[in-house]
């Protein structure tokens, strides 16, 4: 896969949008539309069932060089060989974690996404030692109806005080995102706006071409 830093738009295979349709399905058709990332997020699904869906996911991935990234669950992520784990916040500092060192085996290559939801979140996340943290929502968004839009003014601050790749996630669609690269951000989330498409290739992939 690419360099992180070289990664721009990300993208989400998420059940929530399944509708009967296969998870490696979902997978090819972002792959097609040039997602740079690709996160399995499964809120409603027991371990195994994560585990299988990711162990279908991954040869897709693999063949297009994008990375996988699986929510939540650090094991899972570690058994399958996924080359990336997402937590929030409280499934990263509430657990009792103080560094993304403690979810990785000496062995292992994962890399630790964490998410932020305000300036003193991501400077505690950034002291921990992720790859990448997650600057949102940065607009109301369905995904997280009880999530508070952090607005643009945090979009400027990541590109003030962030080192690291970091990714505008919440609320970003193709009306939306002027205003969000316009406010500095070069990586971007992206889930309903590209899972609710009739055409999720080629919605994808409005998306990619609009990021430099």
């Amino acid at each position: 896969m690419k360099p992180l830093a070289d990664c721009r738009l990300y993208a989400f295979i998420d059940t929530a949008y399944f509708h009967g349709r296969a998870p490696e399905v979902f997978a090819q058709q972002l792959c097609d539309g040039g997602a740079d990332l690709i996160q399995l997020r499964a809120k409603s699904s027991s371990p195994d069932e994560i585990r299988r869906m990711a162990e279908a996911i991954l040869p897709v991935t693999r063949r297009a060089k994008v990375g996988l990234v699986i929510n939540d669950l650090p094991e899972i992520a570690r058994e399958t060989g996924a080359e990336f784990c997402h937590l929030g916040q409280e499934d990263f500092f509430d657990a009792g974690h103080k560094h993304t060192s403690e979810l990785r085996t000496p062995n292992s290559e994962l890399r630790i996404g964490l998410s932020t939801h305000a300036p003193e979140q991501a400077k505690r996340a950034l002291a921990a030692g992720p790859d990448y943290i997650a600057i949102g929502p940065v607009y109301a968004t369905g995904t997280k109806p009880a999530a508070k839009p952090v607005t643009l003014e945090y979009v400027r601050w990541a590109v003030a005080n962030v080192n690291i790749p970091w990714f505008a996630i919440g609320g970003i669609n193709l009306h939306t995102l002027d205003d969000v690269l316009a406010a500095g951000a070069t990586r971007i989330c992206v889930v309903s706006a590209i899972l609710n498409a009739t055409n999720v290739a080629r919605a994808c992939s409005e998306f990619r071409h609009r990021l430099v």
